[in-house]
């Protein structure tokens, strides 16, 4: 019987398409907030978080946008910002050692 290897890199590819996938669960634009439930901060930071994952499945589904329309204002604005700005340590891995 033959032995089926896996490399690093299709651990790599499946965790990639794995945690996609997961991050799609909550896009802005998914009918998940309303104007009685709207996002706040900590929605800010994430929807900031998962912007360039938004903004490549809004182009395939109308409906699904990079910002969520139904926010609390100031608030969401502020954690969406921060989270674009900042991105996953992007002002740290710039930095040199």
């Amino acid at each position: 019987m033959k032995r089926v290897r896996i490399s690093k890199a299709h651990v790599l590819i499946l965790g990639v398409i794995f945690v996609c996938l997961f991050l799609s669960g909550c896009i802005p634009g998914d009918g998940k907030h309303t104007e009685e439930n709207p996002a706040g901060f900590f929605w800010g930071i994430w929807h900031g978080w998962i912007a360039p994952i938004s903004l490549i499945i809004g182009i395939f589904r109308d409906g699904i946008r990079v910002y969520e329309t139904a926010n609390t204002g100031l608030w969401y604005d502020f954690g969406f910002y921060m989270a674009i700005i900042s991105g996953f340590g992007g002002l740290s891995l710039a930095r040199k050692k």
